[in-house]
Formats: structure tokens, C-alpha cells, sequence
């Protein structure tokens, strides 16, 4: 690969400044997320609009996704877990979209910049705390940081700070390393790799959609059900 196909496949992957509000600049990552939530919004209405008692079409794929989810909740939560379909089905439904939004023309995938994967880290980590607190009481939360025993307490609590970085990093540098190899396989080999290439971003997309929910399950688990 040549400099210039080099830069050229930079230029894509990162994020760009694509105007200001006064003295913010607002980034590709911005605008892109926006639109991502406007489809999903607009996908959430036209799917509620025609719900049926038999399910066809689209709406078997959504009963798919939220059936598995309430198994992987109950098999982990029990019958309480099932209440947190919203938070862990909506963090899948949006992170994949994310994903796989680098197949609209032109369009950088907001989740091979960081700054979107910090802020899915974060909010995630901070509700799961949220939901550790409404569970426990605030003494009972305090207190599963004592556990199983009180010298693990600084341990725990450096755990739960680990989260939301192993989180945001491991999304950012599947994503961003994903979308840099495709990229430099299309520029090398554009008439031989277009599908395969395709068939993986489709496959990482979602795997890496996956595990951000399924951690996130298992974090909230730790709460409910204590280590």
C-alpha cells in the first residue's frame, strides 16, 4: 500500500471535524451517532405499527433477539433478570447498528472513535453501580465490596474502575482494527475480497455488539445475585 492509500484509509477511519457550534467542533462520530439513533427510532415505530399475534417479517427477527435475551437474563438473574431487557436488548440494538453503519456510503462507524465507546462504557457502568444500589440499599452496596472477604475490598474497588476501560478499549480496538484491516484489504485487493471482506465487518459487528451486552449482563448479575 502506497502513502497516499494509507492516508486515504486514515481519513476514513477517524473521526473529522465537520463544522463548530461557537467554539465546539462537531465531529463525524457526532453527526453519524445522530443518525444512527434517528434509524433506530424510525425502525422502532415502523416495527411497533405493525406488530402482529403472528409474528412475520422483521418482527420475527426482533421476537428472536429479545427471546434469547430474556434467556441469557433468566439463566443468569432468574425471573427478576428479565426487567433489564430493555437496558442490555437497546445496548445491542444500538451498538450493532453502530457497527455496521461503515456500509452507508461514506459514513464512519462511530465506534472506531473512543470518545463513543468511553461514553457507552461509562453510562453502562454507572447504571450498572445504579442498579447495585437500588438492589443492595446503599450499606448492602457498600458492602459487596467486603466480599468474600474484607482485605479484597481494595481489589473490588479497582475492579469495578477496570470496567468501563476494559469495556470502551475493547470495543474502540476490535472496531477501529476491524474497519483498518477491511479498509487496506479494499484499497490492495478491490476486485478479489469486496464480499468476504463484507461477510467479516458483518460477523465482528455483531460479535462485538454481543459481548458488550453479555458483559454487561454479567456485571448486573454480580449485584443481583452477589459474587
Amino acid at each position: 500500500m502506497n502513502l497516499e492509500g494509507l492516508q486515504h484509509l486514515l481519513e476514513h477511519v477517524r473521526p473529522t471535524v465537520l463544522f463548530h457550534l461557537g467554539e465546539i467542533p462537531v465531529t463525524t462520530t457526532v453527526v453519524n451517532t445522530w443518525i444512527i439513533m434517528i434509524i433506530v427510532f424510525l425502525l422502532a415505530f415502523l416495527i411497533s405499527r405493525r406488530v402482529s399475534t403472528k409474528p412475520q417479517g422483521i418482527q420475527n427477527l426482533v421476537e428472536l433477539v429479545a427471546e434469547f435475551f430474556y434467556d441469557l437474563l433468566e439463566d443468569n438473574m432468574g425471573k427478576e433478570g428479565r426487567k433489564f431487557l430493555p437496558l442490555v436488548g437497546t445496548l445491542f440494538i444500538f451498538i450493532l447498528l453502530l457497527n455496521l453503519s461503515w456500509f452507508i456510503p461514506e459514513m464512519k462507524p462511530p465506534t472506531t472513535d473512543l470518545s463513543t465507546t468511553a461514553g457507552f462504557a461509562l453510562v453502562t457502568i454507572l447504571l450498572v453501580q445504579l442498579i447495585g444500589i437500588k438492589k443492595q440499599g446503599l450499606v448492602g452496596y457498600i458492602k459487596h465490596f467486603f466480599q468474600p472477604s474484607p482485605f479484597l475490598f481494595p481489589i473490588n474497588v479497582v475492579e469495578e474502575l477496570v470496567k468501563p476501560v476494559s469495556l470502551a478499549l475493547r470495543l474502540f480496538a476490535n472496531m477501529f482494527g476491524e474497519k483498518t484491516v477491511s479498509g487496506a484489504l479494499f484499497i490492495m485487493f478491490p476486485l478479489l475480497l469486496p464480499l468476504p471482506v463484507m461477510a467479516l465487518g458483518v460477523i465482528m459487528g455483531l460479535v462485538q455488539a454481543l459481548v458488550f451486552s453479555l458483559l454487561t449482563v454479567v456485571y448486573i448479575s454480580a449485584f443481583v445475585k452477589g459474587h
